[in-house]
């Protein structure tokens, strides 16, 4: 089926504004990398809320020799914003534990910085009136597992996390976004590599699969195991449930999991 992104979009802002009074928010707080998918949930938040409801963060970590992607994007949008460094607050936590004999690992020093952005990103959300941090992840990325968990992974609510990164763009030329934002391959942001060097394949072939059944049995492979393996991620935190009685009803179920 051909994805019309026109079509998709009437759909999405309808929610977007029921997901925003569900939280009782009035104020939508993302965190601006200057690529596709912080770009385009900050124009569907100028187009869901209004500019003046919307306020962009740019946490670059020390030097970020491409924050002017994430300056012209919130000069394009006029929407209100700040620019908070990271780079203290990473150094310091790293510094810390090497102080008590913890040499950070790779995989600690890669994962670090994205959790700092999300725990700024509550902070400054908290300090708004009716902030409220929105996700800013795609499907392509979470099929594979390719986040943070309480990092990029977190937040109220996810507007893309059901679009491929060819929807995203999609929509992004919809809502009138220049090409620049939608084309500038992502990177982890430290070693210079893109998220596909990392992962091995490419988003293309995670969209192919997703979307039509179609892909390389070698690639499939990979793709299944880095799925499966991920989940946890994405569940909510488990409870122990103890059969202790509740006499209060939580019509959410998140207390009564086995509940028809």
């Amino acid at each position: 089926m051909e994805f019309n992104a026109q079509k998709q979009l009437a759909g999405l802002l309808e929610w977007m504004d029921e997901r925003m009074r569900a939280c009782g928010g009035r104020t939508a707080v993302i965190g601006i990398s200057g690529g596709k998918d912080s770009s385009v949930v900050a124009a569907l938040s100028v187009a869901a809320y209004g500019r003046e409801n919307v306020y962009g963060v740019l946490m670059p970590d020390g030097v970020q020799p491409d924050i002017d992607y994430s300056q012209d994007l919130v000069a394009e949008l006029d929407i209100p914003h700040c620019t908070i460094n990271i780079h203290n607050a990473v150094q310091g936590v790293l510094e810390e534990m090497k102080g008590v004999g913890l040499e950070p690992s790779r995989q600690t020093v890669v994962n670090l910085p994205s959790r700092i952005r999300m725990a700024t990103l509550y902070a400054v959300a908290q300090t708004l009136p009716g902030g409220i941090v929105i996700n800013t992840s795609n499907l392509s990325e979470d099929w594979v597992g390719y986040c943070t968990i309480y990092g990029d992974s977190a937040g109220a609510f996810s507007p893309l996390g059901m679009y491929t990164t060819e929807e995203v763009i999609a929509m992004g030329r919809v809502l009138g976004l220049p090409e620049k934002f939608l084309i500038k391959p992502p990177s982890d942001g430290l070693t210079g590599l893109t998220d596909e060097d990392n992962l091995g394949f490419t988003y293309h072939a995670v969209n192919e699969y997703i979307r039509r059944g179609v892909v390389d049995p070698a690639v499939k492979e990979q793709i299944d195991r880095k799925h499966r393996t991920s989940r946890f991620k994405f569940q909510t935190l488990p409870v122990y449930q103890n059969g202790l009685p509740m006499v209060i009803e939580d019509e959410t179920d998140f207390y009564n999991p086995d509940k028809k």
